[in-house]
């Protein structure tokens, strides 16, 4: 490979023989390079392919304007990922992890709050990533000086999950919005506080975070008819509110949610109501 360009001391642009455009972060690896020189992809820490030219055009200027010190931090924060799932993670996380990081950082210097009114939602949803934010973060603490707020848990764990998916970012952050609405309709409707610590509030919201995913999925599964029939006239109540719900995961989704999923919904709500009697 040869030097393309440098950005800074510890990143290159370089050409590859078959992937083109590559870029290459490692402590040094630049020092000293010019457009031509033969570059050792051996000598790098990271090497990966940015295929989106939108994104690669978004990283060569992140890696403008962020300081070197912070690229080395967030290339550890890469591999203590990629060593904890056991996988290579796709390169997009390079980009959108460093973005979000670098200017939350910047804005915690700035005195600026950041407030994360899903950070419960995702903490239940997404356990695994959760906890590896929580960790990430405390790694991007040693690095910069800087206390990360709470809040910042639940954004990056929303990344992580992103990176291991592929899900977008985009779809993770409407569905913790939606539930976050499905939420507070049962609890107005069923006249319950939602408790995250609670043991059928957490499966609950598990449900409906999985439900998004299957109907996003088209992942629909059968309708056992007789069982809905059963739960129509016991529980009233819940039933009516599971189609409510249902309703509103069909407009904001804007696909078909199975009528199966009535039964799931009505069961998990009758379990929370009966708790609250």
């Amino acid at each position: 490979m040869e030097v393309k360009k440098v950005l800074n001391n510890n990143v290159v642009i370089a050409l590859h023989s078959e992937l083109d455009e590559v870029i290459l972060t490692g402590k040094g690896i630049g020092f000293g390079k010019k457009e031509g020189d033969p570059v050792d992809e051996s000598g790098a820490e990271k090497f990966f392919v940015l295929n989106n030219e939108q994104e690669q055009e978004q990283y060569k200027q992140l890696l403008i304007e962020v300081d070197e010190s912070f690229i080395g931090c967030m290339n550890e924060c890469m591999t203590i990922l990629e060593n904890r799932f056991q996988l290579q993670l796709h390169e997009h996380i390079h980009v959108a992890l460093t973005d979000h990081l670098y200017y939350a950082v910047h804005r915690i210097k700035q005195g600026m709050e950041i407030r994360n009114p899903f950070l419960q939602e995702t903490e239940l949803a997404y356990p695994a990533e959760y906890q590896a934010a929580r960790d990430l973060l405390f790694h991007v603490e040693t690095c910069t000086g800087i206390s990360m707020p709470e809040g910042e848990i639940g954004f990056v764990a929303l990344h992580i999950h992103t990176a291991l998916t592929q899900r977008p970012l985009q779809e993770l952050n409407e569905h913790t919005r939606l539930v976050s609405g499905l939420v507070e309709h049962i609890e107005e409707t069923l006249e319950v506080s939602m408790n995250t610590k609670n043991l059928d509030h957490q499966r609950l919201l598990r449900h409906l975070h999985q439900t998004l995913e299957r109907i996003q999925r088209e992942d629909y599964g059968d309708e056992p008819d007789s069982l809905k029939n059963v739960l129509k006239y016991e529980y009233p109540l819940c039933y009516n509110l599971s189609w409510k719900l249902i309703k509103m995961m069909q407009q904001a989704l804007k696909k078909p949610v199975p009528e199966s999923e009535v039964v799931y919904l009505t069961l998990h709500l009758q379990r929370l109501s009966r708790k609250h009697k």
